[in-house]
This record gives structure tokens, C-alpha cells and sequence, in this order.
């Protein structure tokens, strides 16, 4: 099933490719006007409620062909952009309706209803929105080690 997956992206992200949407969307959105740390924002709100609906690798290989020019066009850091995304993924896969790890953790232990497993992700929901908002407002925080291995 995975190989059908990632065949299905392969020739989805040709057909991106032969149509030129990539580069449409970034020139959209870089012409717009607004701040790049709000259209990111935008992007991270997008990816919040695709993944209710979506898991994490079906959500990501259907994506990023087509927003990562973008958030490059944006003059974001693409290993800064690579780590919010995983961070994104990890926050909709306890997100729901869906919230994939949620019915993990309720299956392995029965004796825990579905409901309070739900109830019991709230303060890390919570953690993770800080961290995301930690890592818009401070870049540095993910580029700091990778920009240091540079150098050397």
C-alpha cells in the first residue's frame, strides 16, 4: 500500500511538474501582500486542518511539490522549513477527528476510553502550538546546530 502511495505521488508530482503549478503558486504567493511569517502561518493553518483528515505521509507527499517553492520563494530556511513541517505532523496526528496516535494509545490500552485519551492531549497540544510558535518567532532555535556544522 505504501508503494502505491508513493508510485501515485511520483506520478502526481510529474504531472505538477509538466503543468508548472509549483512555480505559479510560489510567484502567487510571494506577490502577495502580506508578511511571510503570515502566509506561513497560513500554511501551518492549512496543514492543521488537512491533517484532521489525513495521515502524516499521505499529507506531506501530496504537499510539499507544491508549497515548499513557495516558502523557498518566501526566503524561509529549507531545513527550518523541514522541521516545522515534521512538528505540523506530529500536532495533527494527535489533532481530531482523526487523531491517528490517539486511537493507537486507546487500542494498546483498553482499559483507557477513547475520550479521555482525547482529553489527555490537550496539554501537549498546548506544548506543541508553543514550540511551533517558538520556532516562527525564533528561526535560530532549528538553525543554530545545522548553520555551526557550516561553518566547520
Amino acid at each position: 500500500m505504501i508503494f502505491s502511495l508513493v508510485w501515485g505521488v511520483l506520478i502526481f508530482v510529474r504531472f505538477l511538474g509538466f503543468a508548472e503549478l509549483p512555480s505559479v503558486f510560489a510567484e502567487w504567493v510571494t506577490s502577495l501582500p502580506f508578511p511571510p511569517v503570515v502566509i506561513m502561518i497560513c500554511i501551518l493553518l492549512f496543514y492543521i486542518i488537512l491533517g484532521m483528515f489525513m495521515d502524516a505521509i499521505g499529507m506531506l507527499l501530496l504537499t510539499l511539490p507544491v508549497v515548499y517553492p513557495a516558502v523557498i520563494g518566501l526566503g524561509y530556511d529549507p531545513i527550518w522549513f523541514g522541521i516545522v513541517v515534521v512538528k505540523m505532523c506530529e500536532v495533527c496526528l494527535i489533532t481530531p477527528p482523526i487523531g491517528l496516535n490517539c486511537y493507537v494509545v486507546a487500542g494498546v490500552r483498553p482499559d483507557i476510553s477513547l475520550q479521555d485519551v482525547f482529553r489527555g492531549i490537550g496539554p501537549f497540544f498546548i506544548a506543541d502550538v508553543i514550540t511551533l510558535g517558538v520556532f516562527l518567532a525564533f528561526p535560530a532555535v532549528i538553525t543554530w546546530l545545522p548553520n555551526l556544522m557550516l561553518q566547520n
